[in-house]
């Protein structure tokens, strides 16, 4: 919920914008930290779900490490003095493993044997030891979308069980690299907390098998993936660290010294953001009244790529029945009947049928001119933006 100083800020700023409440963010994180550090647990901050530099900035503040995908992010992360970065990806090109070497970074993520061999050539002529985990395939059903799973034998990701035991023998092999853990990830915005206890009992079972081959491991990483409630952004603001956590304390069995780590980004990051935006038109089709706003899938894809739901709200809509306040402004706070809300397609300028926000959209009566809000839009919103169209990127402005 907007506050009334907040939207009377949007009234004067161009839309569209993303907008991030780093209240919200910092209460976020001091959550998160509050239930981790019961533990003993490590928390890295996935840049992928919004690099931001404000937010980046809150982020580092609190202590987090970094997980990085790419070399890029690990310039960010390393320029930002992260304590600790990881870097995983399936694709590591041989420059950003150059870039992670260069900037001592606490460990590559692996996923397969050649990558494997490929640092190890690497660190040799930087004379360097690189510090690996074996990112592992548990074979485990996140039960999300199907793009954003990433634990199944079918997936790109991780190194299979069953070619394990060939991979770990020829890395203990190379002479420039050390095996400091096992890491997963099993996919994206889960919801459903029995994916984790599912990962917590293959992990065991994988750390019996290093056990037994006599190979001591520092760390387990399992990854990220906790989901957060889109169609109650409000309601369900932070998410439910207490329950996220504690499940891993009660079901994996960490050895005597060993770490346990975290990749966590959508939980911090995706309900301090929304996507405000500015309604071009109102068009009256056939079967349905399309809603047409300044933003589009350019700003925001997942409803696009991920059929995603996303909560749209009209924070313009009227408050005594004449669409203004009785001082002439523009109304500073939702109020209407159920009676007064019609169904809309909220849709994008975008040369695309896809950009599409939300169809069949219940919203009071709504103008050219309104202010709509779409929200929990802090995670793949801003970071995954595109100039198609030569669409100029929009800006970001923040509560502080």
């Amino acid at each position: 919920m907007f506050s009334k100083q907040t939207i009377q800020k949007f009234q004067h700023t161009p839309t569209p914008f993303y907008y991030y409440d780093l209240e919200l963010l910092k209460n976020t994180i001091n959550a998160l930290k509050k239930e981790s550090d019961k533990y003993g647990y490590h928390v890295h901050y996935a840049l992928k779900a919004n690099a931001n530099n404000e937010i980046l900035s809150v982020i580092q503040n609190s202590g987090l490490g970094a997980d990085c995908v790419s070399g890029n992010e690990v310039k960010k992360a390393s320029d930002l003095e992260f304590d600790k970065i990881f870097f995983a990806g399936v694709g590591k090109s041989d420059e950003e493993i150059n870039v992670a070497l260069d900037r001592n970074i606490t460990c590559f993520n692996c996923e397969s044997l050649q990558e494997i061999e490929v640092i190890n050539e690497l660190a040799q002529k930087k004379n360097k030891i690189a510090p690996i985990a074996f990112r592992i395939n548990p074979n485990v059903n996140a039960n999300t979308h199907k793009y954003i799973t990433t634990g199944l034998e079918e997936n790109k990701f991780g190194i299979n069980v069953w070619e394990l035991e060939e991979v770990v023998k020829r890395t203990q092999q190379l002479k420039n690299i050390k095996i400091t853990g096992i890491h997963f990830h099993i996919g994206s915005q889960i919801t459903d907390l029995s994916a984790f206890k599912s990962l917590c009992l293959r992990a065991n079972e994988i750390q019996s098998w290093f056990i037994s081959h006599k190979i001591t491991l520092e760390h387990i990483n399992v990854g990220g993936g906790l989901g957060v409630d889109y169609h109650e952004p409000d309601k369900n603001s932070i998410p439910d660290f207490a329950a996220y956590f504690s499940l891993f304390k009660e079901f994996l069995e960490l050895r005597p010294n060993q770490t346990l780590h975290f990749e966590i980004g959508r939980a911090i990051v995706a309900q301090c953001g929304s996507l405000i935006s500015k309604v071009l038109y109102v068009k009256k089709g056939v079967t349905t009244s399309f809603v047409i706003l300044d933003a589009g899938m350019t700003e925001l894809i997942r409803p696009a790529l991920y059929q995603s739901y996303h909560k749209i709200e009209n924070i313009s809509v009227m408050v005594n029945g004449q669409g203004l306040m009785d001082n002439g402004k523009m109304p500073l706070a939702i109020s209407h009947q159920p009676s007064s809300m019609h169904r809309y397609d909220v849709v994008g300028p975008i040369c695309e049928s896809s950009d599409c926000f939300g169809k069949a959209v219940m919203l009071p009566e709504t103008k050219r001119g309104d202010l709509v809000a779409i929200r929990t839009t802090g995670a793949y919103g801003e970071v995954m933006a595109s100039q198609y169209n030569l669409r100029e990127k929009v800006k970001a402005i923040y509560s502080k």
